[in-house]
């Protein structure tokens, strides 16, 4: 085995299976026969899933449209309107009643918003956008806490045809500005402020900073105005002419507003990638294929059943995950699900637990990340709480490691609940694989297989196959109908960054590394960047990272690759210690040590990291993720980057000067 290979073995060694209950089986929304199908006839497939889940005003002759790739276009002839997919279509089937959105705010305040009374509010905001002068091909920049009014105004949006650039409430003025700039967005819809950790963050202020001063930006001020949700009550400036409180003119607007239908390929909205240097990269989705696609995926990964499941997607309407899995996706199947505000901690851990246990959610969807934050916190608070509820536990954002992945089912599943751990990103607009409750025997720590419909490869640099037993690069290899349509004004930069790498076979390159164990199933290795070569071996973080959380001592792990002037590249490891361990072990001094050996041990000596460092916290976003590079600039001794979207910008002063302090 060569010795790009022999690093990746560890993750490889876990044995644990768990086959579907057959009471399970028996229910379940997805079976065997979707594969079938989907093998048989991908096209078609794709066809009967998308007149069967979506209401097409006129249908569709046309599957796929490949002539001009990468450019695809899926269901190009047919037209439909998003919004009345995900609202009026339930309500004239007679589910008006059946409640859309259990929301409750962080200081406790509830809602209780029913499809009918989502729709009405709905039908009145598209008629205020059209009243501001928004119609099909406009951009809408929304910049919102999670309240109900976020999830209505994208959907206001795509009603009237216009374009929504969801900007994640964590982001800075310049940042605003940045994504508001290259969208060029006419009208931008943002709220006071939200309330997070017990006081209220605001965010027209962010606003006001971003629109304030065009001067000699060479950019052309395109907002025209400002819809301002009243949420948090804290002071705010306003500019009269520009600035319109939503509470004042929505529900005052009419009630009556019929949706148009809009051809399949009319843009519904464009998301930046997060933590991109320069210029902001504006991914670019459509309306037919997409949605077709988050219905299907959310219906079927998560096992369904609209008329009496409670979902939970705790992703941020910032992140595609939110876009996809808490809007669309939900929405367009009739679900009911909660939204919920604040953190996790507030105001003491177990928050989410309580939400889980007050509104009986049956299906929650979270992230790796919050899943060790838990494990840190210890196996006790949950169990304080009532979970008997949940029957599919859904994981998305980076791969989970088996340690985490098992804690999550016998902790949080009570030992029975199947888990489905989700890959896609924002670029594939929807799950691309997964494993289907019911159907598939989970393993843990692996995404297994592709969803139905969807061709998958993991390649080599040469594009070739590299067979079962062996890692590589993974690819797309057909077309799929969530793909994202390009980068908003830069097709060259869209085929540079997706396609070139393997344009002669013609596979959309995903950016990550993975593994085919020896049945052909797919464990995620984390980003390319994010593999080392240390003295010519590659190295995955996501493995070492994952030996270490294996550890009784460690919570969570975070691991990066720092310039070494021996071996090319060394390993440099943070880890956040459990408070159980912390608790009954009084002498840690010696533990970094004990780490390095601990990795040694599993996978190598070349593996063994040349620094660990015992922390108290990881440096994440808002949504969780643990912003990797911050920590190589740290590690690298060179001055760290930009902060500005963390959850604490503190953290990194910590770590910082526990690093310094080795030195």
């Amino acid at each position: 085995m060569s010795a790009e290979n022999t690093s990746i073995d560890h993750l490889l060694d876990e044995t644990r299976r768990f086959p579907p209950t057959a009471d399970f089986a028996a229910a379940a929304v997805a079976g065997p026969d979707l594969y079938e199908r989907a093998d048989a006839d991908r096209e078609g497939f794709w066809a009967e899933q998308s007149r069967e889940l979506l209401h097409w005003h006129t249908p569709f002759t046309q599957v796929l449209d490949w002539a001009n790739p990468p450019f695809a276009k899926w269901f190009a002839d047919g037209e439909l309107n998003v919004a009345y997919n995900c609202l009026d279509h339930h309500v004239e089937a007679g589910n008006g009643d059946r409640v859309a959105l259990l929301w409750e705010g962080e200081p406790g305040d509830e809602r209780r918003i029913t499809y009918a009374e989502l729709t009405d509010e709905v039908r009145r905001l598209a008629n205020v956008l059209a009243d501001l002068g928004i119609g099909q091909g406009d951009r809408v920049a929304i910049y919102l806490p999670m309240i109900p009014e976020a999830v209505a105004s994208m959907l206001a949006v795509a009603r009237v045809g216009a374009i929504h650039s969801v900007i994640f409430g964590g982001f800075s003025a310049d940042s605003l500005r940045s994504r508001i700039d290259d969208a060029g967005a006419k009208l931008v819809i943002t709220a006071d402020g939200g309330w997070r950790k017990g006081k209220v963050s605001p965010l027209k202020p962010a606003v006001d900073q971003a629109l304030a001063d065009r001067n000699g930006l060479g950019e052309q001020e395109t907002v025209e105005h400002v819809l301002v949700v009243r949420r948090g009550e804290n002071e705010i400036d306003w500019v009269a002419d520009r600035d319109v409180w939503y509470h004042e003119v929505v529900p005052q607007a009419s009630a009556e507003h019929e949706a148009q239908p809009f051809e399949a390929e009319n843009p519904l909205f464009i998301l930046y990638t997060s933590g991109t240097t320069g210029k902001p990269k504006g991914i670019l989705h459509t309306s037919g294929g997409y949605l077709t696609q988050a219905a299907f995926t959310h219906r079927n990964v998560f096992d369904l059943h609209p008329e009496s499941d409670v979902y939970w997607c705790t992703a941020d309407i910032g992140w595609i995950t939110g876009h996809t899995y808490v809007v669309y996706g939900p929405l367009a199947n009739g679900a009911t699900q909660v939204l919920y505000e604040g953190t996790p901690e507030h105001p003491e851990p177990g928050r989410w637990w309580d939400v889980i246990e007050k509104f009986g959610v049956t299906i929650f969807y979270t992230a790796p990340t919050a899943i060790r934050g838990f494990m840190k916190q210890g196996r006790q608070i949950p169990q304080a709480r009532d979970l008997s509820s949940l029957r599919v536990l859904g994981s998305v954002g980076e791969p989970i490691n088996p340690e985490a992945w098992i804690w999550y089912r016998e902790i949080i599943g009570a030992g029975k609940t199947p888990i489905v751990d989700t890959w896609w990103q924002t670029e594939t607009g929807a799950i691309m694989v997964s494993a289907l409750p019911g159907v598939t025997e989970t393993k843990p720590g692996s995404a297994q297989v592709p969803v139905p419909g969807i061709s998958l490869d993991v390649v080599g640099e040469d594009g070739r196959h590299v067979g079962n037993g062996n890692g590589g690069l993974l690819v797309v290899t057909e077309p799929w109908p969530s793909m994202l349509r390009g980068i908003w004004g830069d097709p060259e930069r869209f085929k540079e960054t997706y396609w070139d790498k393997f344009s002669e076979q013609g596979y959309y390159f995903a950016g990550d590394g993975a593994r085919l164990d020896e049945d052909g199933d797919i464990w995620l290795l984390g980003r390319v960047d994010d593999v080392m070569n240390v003295s010519g071996h590659r190295l995955s973080t996501a493995e070492i990272e994952s030996s270490l959380v294996a550890h009784e001592a460690t919570a969570e792990a975070a691991v990066v690759g720092a310039a070494d002037e021996t071996t090319g590249q060394a390993v440099v490891a943070y880890c956040v210690l459990k408070e159980s361990y912390l608790k009954s072990h009084e002498d840690i001094e010696n533990l970094a040590q004990d780490l390095r050996g601990w990795v040694a041990d599993q996978i190598g000596a070349i593996a063994r990291p040349r620094e660990i460092y015992i922390v108290t916290e990881l440096p994440k976003t808002r949504s969780g993720k643990i912003m990797r590079r911050l920590l190589r600039d740290v590690a690298e001794g060179r001055e760290v980057g930009d902060t500005t979207t963390l959850a604490d910008t503190m953290v990194m002063s910590t770590i910082q000067s526990k690093v310094t302090g080795r030195r």
